[in-house]
């Protein structure tokens, strides 16, 4: 059984670096860097500090007369690693360049340039990035000889995830499959063939992919004991940031390396684990005081970042879990009397102006706009306050991704749009064609000439059915079947020669040839289903195709640069992110957006009764608390107008019942308060 280990604060000894440990850490910070050897687990809540705990241990092991070869220091990111390296020799006087510090990815790579020959490959090994693999993969169908032409086969970029998560979670193909891509289910012999194939490939051509430079490495070590001695001996002291999210092949590295003797200092916060969809297992800090027995706990719980009604709310919040270590973030700061701000709003657009609202007041408070986000579950929630934010002229940058009508897969949703209404739009054509099957630019470009010599692409009136033309095109055999089916969508958009509504439209693209065509191509299939079917729901607000298909043009040209005063500072913008990729960031202000029960939480996680999925989405509503330091906003919408079902009464997320309600202030936004553009909410 751990035990949480305290340590007196007594008058430092001289150390080479000078540092006074005391009096440059809290009693918490001092109690974890000046622990003895051994097997440690630091619990570092958000924003206690914890690069600073790691950076002091660090220099207090080299003051202690730890040789700096010694020291192995883990990372998630290269920045992680460069920042505490950094700090350390701005701490230290002594030369600690040979001291490793890396992502396990990068660690791996250096163990594996040296010790290749063992596993049957070269030194020289190449290293495939994702385009690389995709090439790979390619082959490796193809030498398989699969029959994709009456089915359709996962493409090079789903194997390649599909492979990456089996070797992650070490879970197996068929578990994988049928968890997270049960439509392949049918193809499970053939992708177990073409996996049995590329790893072939790979060792035939030298070649490591990005999992491998994790997954070889614990290989090496556990075919060859000799060499994981030598690793043993040289690093005496392993160092592991964000213990919270590593993964089976990443905690097994750990495990060899750390051996029976070797001292651990594992840091992270259990509340903060969010990653279990790329293979993430929290278990690994839950069990550690059971795998290591005799370990030590220390707990970090002085939070510097956000004012104490902010942290007492994220503390409430992420109490209705059950799985984690008890702690409770005290504030450093004094409280400033203002709480939380929950939000209710009539319907997303309402939410959209509201915030852009605030985001104006806040400015004209004094706030800058780069201390400013706004985070949301998913990607395609940003949508409606992109729009309004662009409309206003409030610069913005987005960390989740391109700007809602600069992605793929809404620009090919378009092309079928723009095809039916501008005849002529060959980019549009031929986009829209080269999805299918068998269909490259040559192909297309045959297609366009047939389209050309119809006679029609001249003429006023539309064909009376797309598909009594368009059937006589000559499509490759392989794109027989699916060249069918995009002619029947084609008439499902303009029947009778007049146009369907925006929002039927694209509903009709979607079941009738995209759905099946990001499945394939796509591993992230949900995420990008729910924008389309965002996209669908915009359509709801136009009835004339031409004016829809400006706005998507209009909203695309944006490319990405900041609108309103072009004078400003390249900094001066409000960001945008999933809360995923809000993790270990921080705002003043905070605009947490769609807390609606099936928008977050997930809807096919509560569709799906899992507990432990549920709890996740919970931690990831704590992270997005933890990201405010001085104000936080919480809406959503009590109505969600959808397209092609009707509108929707939301009901609030259950979250907002984990806490107290006094710990919030409740506001109500809506259009019946008369207010405009002009006037505070």
């Amino acid at each position: 059984m751990a035990r949480e280990y305290t340590i007196h604060r007594t008058t430092p000894a001289a150390h080479a670096s000078g540092i006074d440990y005391v009096a440059a850490l809290n009693t918490e910070q001092y109690a974890a860097v000046s622990s003895p050897p051994g097997k440690a687990l630091v619990i570092a809540g958000a924003g206690s500090g914890k690069t600073r705990t790691l950076t002091y241990r660090v220099a207090w092991l080299l003051d202690h007369g730890v040789e700096s070869r010694q020291i192995l220091l883990l990372t998630f990111t290269n920045k992680a690693s460069r920042e505490m390296i950094e700090r350390v020799r701005e701490l230290v006087p002594q030369d600690i360049s040979d001291l490793w510090a890396g992502t396990f990815h990068s660690i791996g790579n250096r163990i594996l340039r040296r010790h290749a020959e063992d596993l049957g490959f070269t030194r020289s090994f190449s290293i495939l990035d994702r385009d690389d693999q995709k090439s790979l993969l390619s082959a490796v169908v193809a030498s398989c000889e699969i029959d994709t032409k009456q089915r359709r086969f996962p493409k090079p970029d789903v194997l390649a995830s599909i492979f990456s998560l089996i070797e992650n979670t070490g879970a197996t193909l068929e578990q994988v499959v049928a968890g997270r891509y049960a439509y392949f289910y049918d193809w499970i012999d053939e992708i177990a063939k073409v996996k049995e194939g590329y790893a072939a490939k790979k060792q035939a051509t030298n070649s490591m992919d990005f999992d491998d430079l994790l997954g070889q490495t614990v290989r090496l070590f556990e075919e060859q004991p000799e060499v994981l001695a030598l690793y043993q001996k040289r690093f005496r002291h392993l160092l592991v940031d964000e213990y919270q999210d590593t993964n089976s092949v990443q905690g097994r590295m750990i495990f060899l390396l750390t051996g029976g003797s070797n001292s651990l200092m594992a840091v992270g916060d259990d509340a903060q684990s969010i990653y279990s969809w790329r293979g993430a297992d929290m278990d690994h800090i839950l069990s550690f005081p059971t795998t290591w027995p005799g370990s030590k706990v220390f707990k970090i719980e002085t939070n510097y970042r956000s004012v104490p009604e902010i942290l007492d709310l994220s503390n409430a919040a992420i109490r209705a879990n059950t799985a984690g270590f008890e702690k409770d973030l005290r504030s450093s700061r004094q409280g400033t009397g203002i709480k939380p701000a929950l939000v209710a709003v009539e319907d997303p657009n309402t939410q959209a102006a509201f915030v852009a609202q605030r985001i104006l007041e806040l400015r004209d408070e004094g706030i800058e706009l780069e201390e400013m986000a706004v985070l949301y579950r998913a990607h395609f929630q940003s949508l409606e306050v992109q729009m309004e934010l662009t409309r206003r002229g409030i610069p913005f940058g987005i960390t989740s991704g391109l700007r809602f009508f600069e992605q793929a897969h809404i620009k090919d949703v378009a092309a079928f749009l723009r095809f039916v209404t501008n005849r002529k739009d060959e980019v549009s054509f031929k986009r829209m064609t080269m999805l299918l099957p068998g269909i490259g630019p040559g192909a297309a470009e045959k297609l366009w000439q047939s389209w050309l010599n119809s006679g029609f692409i001249d003429n006023p009136q539309p064909p009376p059915k797309w598909s009594d033309l368009f059937l006589q095109f000559k499509a490759p055999k392989k794109s027989a079947k699916h060249w069918e089916q995009l002619c029947y969508t084609l008439d499902e958009l303009s029947p009778d020669g007049e146009f369907v509504a925006p929002s039927q439209m694209i509903f009709s693209v979607l079941e009738g040839v995209y759905d099946d065509y990001i499945k394939e191509n796509f591993d992230n299939y949900d995420n990008r289903r729910s924008d389309i079917e965002q996209l669908s729901q915009y359509g709801g607000n136009f009835t004339d195709i031409e004016e829809f298909l400006a706005q998507l043009s209009l909203m695309s040209a944006v490319d990405g640069e900041p609108t309103g005063d072009r004078s400003a500072n390249d900094d001066e913008k409000v960001t945008l992110s999933s809360i995923h990729q809000a993790k270990g960031l921080e705002w003043k202000a905070v605009f947490l957006i769609w807390l609606a029960d099936g928008q977050f939480p997930n809807g096919r996680i509560l569709d799906s009764d899992d507990q432990a999925a549920l709890e996740e989405e919970r931690r990831l509503f704590y992270v997005a608390l933890t990201r405010a330091k001085d104000d936080l906003y919480l809406s959503y919408p009590m109505m969600n107008p959808k397209s092609y079902t009707g509108d929707i009464i939301t009901r609030p997320s259950r979250f907002l019942e984990d806490f107290p309600a006094e710990m919030v202030e409740e506001w109500k936004v809506g259009m019946d308060r008369g207010w405009n553009d002009d006037e505070p909410f």
